[in-house]
Protein backbone atom coordinates (compact mmCIF):
# COMPACT_ATOMS: atom_id res chain seq x y z
CA UNK A 1 0.00 0.00 0.00
CA UNK A 2 1.51 3.57 -0.65
CA UNK A 3 -0.84 5.28 1.36
CA UNK A 4 0.92 3.51 4.58
CA UNK A 5 -0.22 5.39 8.07
CA UNK A 6 3.08 5.60 9.58
CA UNK A 7 3.57 7.20 13.08
CA UNK A 8 6.61 8.87 15.00
CA UNK A 9 5.93 7.01 18.05
CA UNK A 10 7.82 8.64 20.53
CA UNK A 11 5.37 11.88 19.57
CA UNK A 12 2.43 9.86 19.25
CA UNK A 13 3.16 9.29 23.32
CA UNK A 14 3.90 12.92 24.04
CA UNK A 15 0.86 13.98 22.48
CA UNK A 16 -1.07 11.21 24.39
CA UNK A 17 -2.63 10.80 20.69
CA UNK A 18 -5.50 7.57 19.56
CA UNK A 19 -5.34 6.68 16.49
CA UNK A 20 -8.52 4.16 15.56
CA UNK A 21 -9.31 2.60 12.29
CA UNK A 22 -10.04 -0.74 10.44
CA UNK A 23 -7.68 -2.63 7.98
CA UNK A 24 -9.06 -5.60 5.23
CA UNK A 25 -7.27 -8.57 5.93
CA UNK A 26 -6.62 -9.10 2.32
CA UNK A 27 -3.71 -5.96 3.15
CA UNK A 28 -1.98 -8.21 5.87
CA UNK A 29 -0.15 -10.19 3.55
CA UNK A 30 2.24 -12.39 6.26
CA UNK A 31 -1.42 -12.53 8.38
CA UNK A 32 -2.75 -14.14 5.26
CA UNK A 33 -0.76 -17.01 5.14
CA UNK A 34 -2.32 -18.23 8.22
CA UNK A 35 -6.08 -17.72 7.40
CA UNK A 36 -8.45 -19.86 5.42
CA UNK A 37 -10.29 -16.83 3.66
CA UNK A 38 -9.11 -13.02 3.26
CA UNK A 39 -12.53 -11.61 3.63
CA UNK A 40 -13.95 -9.28 6.42
CA UNK A 41 -11.65 -6.85 8.92
CA UNK A 42 -10.02 -6.04 11.70
CA UNK A 43 -10.51 -2.86 13.89
CA UNK A 44 -8.03 -1.36 15.60
CA UNK A 45 -6.96 1.10 18.40
CA UNK A 46 -3.57 2.67 19.62
CA UNK A 47 -3.29 5.10 22.16
CA UNK A 48 -0.07 6.45 23.21
CA UNK A 49 0.45 6.77 27.07
CA UNK A 50 3.06 6.69 29.74
CA UNK A 51 3.20 4.04 32.69
CA UNK A 52 2.90 4.16 35.57
CA UNK A 53 6.82 4.80 36.07
CA UNK A 54 6.69 7.75 33.38
CA UNK A 55 7.92 5.39 30.53
CA UNK A 56 6.58 5.57 26.78
CA UNK A 57 4.32 2.85 25.49
CA UNK A 58 1.77 2.37 23.09
CA UNK A 59 -1.43 0.67 24.18
CA UNK A 60 -2.57 -1.59 21.05
CA UNK A 61 -6.59 -3.01 21.22
CA UNK A 62 -7.39 -5.25 17.95
CA UNK A 63 -10.96 -7.35 17.18
CA UNK A 64 -12.71 -9.31 14.79
CA UNK A 65 -13.23 -12.10 13.56
CA UNK A 66 -10.64 -14.15 11.19
CA UNK A 67 -11.05 -17.66 9.22
CA UNK A 68 -8.22 -20.16 10.63
CA UNK A 69 -7.97 -24.30 9.95
CA UNK A 70 -9.03 -26.24 12.64
CA UNK A 71 -5.58 -28.72 13.44
CA UNK A 72 -7.97 -31.17 14.38
CA UNK A 73 -10.58 -31.53 11.50
CA UNK A 74 -8.64 -29.30 9.18
CA UNK A 75 -12.10 -27.61 8.90
CA UNK A 76 -12.85 -23.90 8.77
CA UNK A 77 -13.06 -22.52 12.42
CA UNK A 78 -14.14 -18.20 12.68
CA UNK A 79 -12.07 -17.42 15.51
CA UNK A 80 -12.66 -14.33 17.48
CA UNK A 81 -9.59 -11.99 18.12
CA UNK A 82 -9.97 -9.56 21.33
CA UNK A 83 -6.00 -8.69 21.50
CA UNK A 84 -4.88 -5.49 24.17
CA UNK A 85 -0.93 -5.37 24.00
CA UNK A 86 0.76 -2.67 25.66
CA UNK A 87 4.16 -2.50 24.28
CA UNK A 88 6.85 -0.15 26.26
CA UNK A 89 8.99 2.15 23.84
CA UNK A 90 12.77 1.44 23.80
CA UNK A 91 14.72 4.67 22.86
CA UNK A 92 18.34 2.48 22.63
CA UNK A 93 20.05 -1.26 22.35
CA UNK A 94 20.08 -0.72 26.72
CA UNK A 95 17.36 0.05 27.16
CA UNK A 96 15.60 -2.40 24.95
CA UNK A 97 17.88 -4.94 26.57
CA UNK A 98 16.66 -4.10 29.69
CA UNK A 99 13.22 -4.38 28.35
CA UNK A 100 13.77 -7.92 27.61
CA UNK A 101 14.97 -9.17 30.43
CA UNK A 102 11.84 -8.75 32.31
CA UNK A 103 9.30 -11.53 31.04
CA UNK A 104 6.36 -9.58 32.41
CA UNK A 105 7.32 -6.75 29.47
CA UNK A 106 7.08 -6.31 25.77
CA UNK A 107 9.12 -4.13 24.11
CA UNK A 108 9.80 -2.96 20.69
CA UNK A 109 12.47 0.33 19.70
CA UNK A 110 10.54 4.22 19.81
CA UNK A 111 10.71 4.47 15.53
CA UNK A 112 10.24 7.61 13.74
CA UNK A 113 8.23 5.54 11.01
CA UNK A 114 6.37 2.60 12.37
CA UNK A 115 4.30 1.47 9.83
CA UNK A 116 0.67 1.17 11.70
CA UNK A 117 -0.43 -1.84 9.19
CA UNK A 118 2.93 -4.09 10.45
CA UNK A 119 2.60 -3.13 13.79
CA UNK A 120 -1.19 -4.32 13.96
CA UNK A 121 0.17 -7.38 11.51
CA UNK A 122 2.57 -8.15 13.89
CA UNK A 123 0.51 -8.24 16.84
CA UNK A 124 -2.33 -10.42 15.49
CA UNK A 125 0.02 -12.93 14.50
CA UNK A 126 1.59 -13.05 17.77
CA UNK A 127 -1.78 -13.48 19.38
CA UNK A 128 -2.95 -16.31 17.28
CA UNK A 129 -3.26 -19.81 18.36
CA UNK A 130 -0.54 -22.19 18.36
CA UNK A 131 -2.93 -25.41 17.31
CA UNK A 132 -6.16 -23.53 16.95
CA UNK A 133 -8.99 -26.40 17.29
CA UNK A 134 -12.65 -25.98 17.45
CA UNK A 135 -13.80 -25.63 21.36
CA UNK A 136 -16.31 -27.88 21.37
CA UNK A 137 -15.03 -31.13 19.44
CA UNK A 138 -18.63 -31.60 17.99
CA UNK A 139 -17.98 -28.92 15.50
CA UNK A 140 -15.18 -30.79 14.13
CA UNK A 141 -15.74 -32.63 11.08
CA UNK A 142 -13.38 -35.70 12.05
CA UNK A 143 -15.56 -36.71 14.89
CA UNK A 144 -17.48 -40.33 14.35
CA UNK A 145 -16.02 -40.23 10.72
CA UNK A 146 -12.87 -39.93 8.51
CA UNK A 147 -9.32 -40.53 10.65
CA UNK A 148 -10.25 -40.62 13.98
CA UNK A 149 -12.82 -42.90 13.69
CA UNK A 150 -10.83 -45.45 11.35
CA UNK A 151 -8.02 -45.15 13.95
CA UNK A 152 -9.78 -46.06 16.92
CA UNK A 153 -11.67 -48.93 15.44
CA UNK A 154 -9.15 -50.88 13.39
CA UNK A 155 -6.32 -52.12 15.50
CA UNK A 156 -2.86 -50.93 13.43
CA UNK A 157 -1.39 -54.56 13.37
CA UNK A 158 -4.47 -55.77 11.89
CA UNK A 159 -4.05 -53.71 8.96
CA UNK A 160 -0.38 -55.42 8.82
CA UNK A 161 -1.27 -58.81 9.56
CA UNK A 162 -3.72 -58.57 6.25
CA UNK A 163 -1.60 -56.78 3.88
CA UNK A 164 1.14 -59.91 5.19
CA UNK A 165 -1.68 -62.26 3.92
CA UNK A 166 -2.45 -60.71 0.57
CA UNK A 167 1.14 -60.33 -0.33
Amino acid sequence: MSDQLVIDTLDFVRSSRLLQGSIPLINLERLCSYLVNTSGELVYLISGLFDERNRPMLKISISGSIGLNCQRCLGKMEYELDLETGLLLARNEDELSRYDEDIFVDAIYASNELSVLTLVEDEVILGLPISPRHQDTGCCLSTETGIHATATKEHPFTVLASLKRTH
